[in-house]
């Protein structure tokens, strides 16, 4: 792998990084659009600098988890849009990008009963891809029916009120914490729905999902060709769509470790040698994993510090 590394085509490397950063901006051109569906005008600017500090965040937490609500937050924090309507913003982001991805799963998903591999494996990649549709239309559906939800939260936080209400040092009552949380959810999900039921928005969003998607399998082959191989391009999409899935389970954040050992099996399949595999995976992660981290990291500390200064001039001009 070293020897392989020590020979890479470091213009590809540079046109990987171009293509990681195209990707950049056209989500954050995506977002803006959501984000004009329900009044708020951000500079494109300031979204590109929050998503970035957002995929930091998604990065470094396991499954993912951690981007949206940070999003939300430096977009509540620094713009003044309420915080549940820059959460619904975001989830709905994300829902315009998980349609290609569950399009292209269900293409994998049939390509992969054909291959030779362990019939625990191809269980594996069945069972991820149902759990991950699973969760999607839970979302949906709490969204679309947020009465349900807001049943299921009230019910879960008068279990965890008293001990809430002494962690946070809060005299919320209740029933004033209930009719928050009625309020916020219904804020949300107009939100949420706002932006989906919007069909300009959604055939644009629809597009540049795919395109980013197209982008991203573009960028991930030129990973193999910056070291001189051309693996087949179908297998190279479920491989890819199937790594994608893996990374979304919530173990170690970015699946360090997990992810490559199960694409080096799928990839030995169709005849690619298990240390190209890594050392194409090693260039990936470099261009979509370390660099948007550190740059994220920075985004992210730009904001905590501009959040903290207007915090500390409202506390010395009350």
């Amino acid at each position: 792998t070293i020897n392989i590394l020590m020979n890479v085509d470091w213009y590809f490397i540079l046109f990987n990084i171009i293509l990681e950063a195209g990707i950049y901006l056209v989500w954050t051109y995506r977002w803006k659009l959501i984000l004009m569906t329900v009044n708020e005008h951000i500079s494109y600017r300031s979204l590109l600098v929050m998503l970035l500090a957002s995929d930091f965040g998604n990065n470094v937490t396991p499954g993912a988890a951690g981007g949206e609500p940070l999003r939300a937050y430096l977009l509540s924090a620094t713009k003044k849009t309420p915080f549940e309507i820059a959460f619904a913003t975001s989830t709905a982001d994300r829902v315009f990008e998980f349609f290609p991805f569950v399009l292209i799963s269900l293409f994998a998903a049939f390509f992969i009963l054909f291959w030779e591999i362990p019939i625990w494996t191809k269980l594996i990649v069945f069972i991820m891809i149902l759990v991950s549709l699973f969760f999607f239309t839970i979302i949906l559906y709490a969204v679309y029916r947020k009465e349900i939800s807001q049943r299921v939260i009230i019910r879960i936080m008068k279990s965890i009120h008293p001990f809430l209400v002494k962690l946070v040092k809060s005299d919320l009552t209740l029933v004033e914490m209930n009719e928050k949380i009625i309020f916020y959810i219904d804020r949300f999900s107009k939100g949420f729905l706002q932006v989906v039921k919007d069909k300009k928005i959604l055939i644009i969003g629809f597009i540049l999902s795919f395109f980013m998607w197209a982008l991203d399998i573009v960028r991930f082959y030129i990973c193999f060709i910056t070291i001189g191989v051309y693996p087949p391009v179908i297998p190279l999409i479920i491989i890819y769509t199937i790594g994608i899935l893996i990374m979304l389970v919530p173990l170690l954040p970015g699946s360090w470790g997990i992810r490559e050992v199960i694409i080096v099996g799928l990839f030995a399949v169709v005849g690619v040698a298990g240390d190209v595999v890594i050392s194409a995976s090693l260039i990936d992660r470099f261009v979509s994993y370390i660099l948007p981290t550190i740059i994220g990291a920075f985004a992210a500390l730009y904001y905590g510090k501009h959040i903290k200064q207007s915090q500390e001039m409202k506390t010395s001009n009350p």
